[in-house]
């Protein structure tokens, strides 16, 4: 937080500031909320340009009206957040701010329980797409890299094998990279697909002990099938999750569709600007988007650039590209 040195010439109050206040039931709850060495309330006083205290059991914040009022609307977000998950990383302050200049800090956040930690949603987008992923059969997260689409697709999947809803999780994905020709690769088919799905085992490790995650792939509660090994399967009682869905070709998307069974749940997740298809070719996941929209039981949730919840940089890197595609008209 901001300190002024003993030494400094005192100034006249500015009659446009205000102050503004949140209080904390506990120690240990104001100390999350303010961060590791006050760290959140900086990133506070560094983004809505105010100052940031604690007094006692209550967090003050002084600054103009409408900046003010913003960082106790990040804050009292972020409290619920911390009741919910029980921890705040640096991206749930960026995520509140923003909700709070947005109007949006009230909004309630979709919560995904599995077995390492509670998840809620940052921001609007986000909970609607979890709110899609636990009620909707098919669902399919549309955006650009770091908007949470991925992972939160595997926190449900995790979630609802941990409550016993689906008896498997099947990871796939298009392994465009190598053709998807495995063959030539060294190691078992779990070897070889490996690097292609490892954001996917991130995640799975993220949301289950790391033994459980093991065992499961073991015995098969936990599947990793390549996009082009899915073809005359029907996955019942399954949590499907199609990563990179812009590399499917329209053929392949719509053999994947239909391998859906009976008590399952399936997760398309892609960015169509990102195909990495050969020039020319169409991509399976346009064609779906544009073939089941309104399709009773599929749920289309789309981010964009503004839904980054990575570092911020990386969401002005997207809108930096948007833009160049816009002008170059790609």
């Amino acid at each position: 937080m901001t300190r002024r040195s003993k030494s400094a010439t005192p100034t006249t109050p500015n009659p446009a500031t205000v102050e503004r206040s949140v209080e904390a039931v506990d120690n240990r709850k104001l100390g999350a909320l303010l961060g590791p060495l006050d760290r959140f309330a900086v990133r506070l006083e560094q983004k809505l340009d105010v100052r940031v205290a604690r007094r006692g059991n209550q967090i003050t914040v002084s600054g103009a009206a409408h900046e003010a009022d913003a960082a106790i609307a990040a804050l009292r977000a972020l409290e619920t957040r911390l009741d919910l998950t029980g921890e705040l990383a640096m991206a749930d302050v960026d995520a509140a701010i923003k909700g709070a200049l947005q109007g949006e800090a009230g909004v309630p956040a979709g919560v995904i329980r599995t077995p390492r930690r509670t998840i809620a949603a940052r921001g609007r987008a986000q909970a609607g797409y979890v709110d899609a992923l636990l009620t909707e059969d098919m669902v399919f997260g549309i955006g650009p890299a770091g908007t949470g689409k991925t992972y939160l697709a595997v926190a449900a999947a995790a979630s609802f094998l941990a409550s016993g809803q689906v008896e498997r999780i099947v990871l796939s994905r298009p392994a465009v990279e190598a053709g998807e020709r495995l063959g030539f690769l060294p190691g078992d088919l779990k070897e070889k697909v490996d690097p292609y799905l490892r954001p996917l085992y991130d995640a799975l490790h993220d949301c289950m002990p790391g033994k459980d995650v093991q065992r499961r792939i073991e015995v098969g509660d936990i599947e990793i099938a390549p996009l082009a090994f899915m073809r005359g399967r029907t996955l019942a009682h399954s949590f499907v999750i199609l990563d990179e869905a812009q590399n499917a070709t329209p053929m392949q998307m719509r053999m994947f569709l239909t391998r859906f069974g009976e008590g399952s749940r399936m997760a398309v997740t892609g960015d169509p600007t990102q195909s990495d298809l050969p020039r020319g070719q169409m991509s399976g996941l346009d064609e779906a988007l544009r073939v089941l929209e309104g399709v009773d039981g599929v749920a289309i949730r789309r981010f964009a650039a503004a839904d980054v919840v990575r570092h911020p940089l990386v969401g002005r890197i997207v809108t930096a590209y948007e833009r160049h595609g816009d002008a170059a008209g790609i």
